[in-house]
């Protein structure tokens, strides 16, 4: 099922946000939930979750009928957080 998602943010829901400089990556399915992180532009735009209603969700539960909800993921990705703590750590520049 992850592989699927992929494929349509990727084919389908890329394109749309690319037109405002951004993309969407799937964090995790889980129970019928895709978790969707926003990137680029679209990562701090204030109609994020709108985007996410309008546009992300039709394309992914419409080529995905299992997927009971898709949902926006505002988490912290573990790679951004050991970078901070590199950098406080003083162990990069």
């Amino acid at each position: 099922m992850d592989e699927k998602i992929r494929k349509i943010l990727k084919e389908q829901v890329d394109p749309v946000l690319s037109q405002h400089f951004g993309g969407a990556s799937l964090s995790k399915y889980e129970d019928g939930i895709a978790y969707v992180r926003l990137t680029g532009a679209c990562a701090q735009c204030p109609s994020a979750q709108e985007t996410i209603e309008s546009v992300v969700k039709d394309f992914v539960m419409g080529g995905c009928p299992e997927v009971k909800d898709v949902v926006l993921d505002t988490s912290v990705s573990e790679d951004l957080l050991d970078m901070a703590r590199k950098i406080l750590n003083k162990e990069i520049d």
